[in-house]
């Protein structure tokens, strides 16, 4: 496992210090609940989860591509 430093303000400390402690988990815990609730996932799951999602579409790849290009670009602006 890695350990990270962050720096974050005090007031936003004390707050997750407090969450954690409401729920009865670490500070690094809740991060990492946190992180993977915002989406970040590890390469390997992300690849999973889009091969998963490949399989239960009825789209061909060109049309995946097109459709991620489309919703990429999209996201962006």
């Amino acid at each position: 496992m890695t350990r990270v430093t962050l720096t974050l303000p005090d007031e936003l400390h004390r707050a997750l210090k407090e969450a954690a402690a409401i729920r009865g988990t670490t500070l690094g815990e809740l991060v990492a609940e946190s992180v993977v609730a915002y989406g970040i996932k590890p390469r390997e799951e992300a690849e999973r989860l889009v091969a998963r999602a490949r399989a239960r579409s009825a789209l061909s790849e060109a049309q995946a591509l097109a459709l991620a290009a489309r919703e990429t670009r999209a996201a962006r602006r």
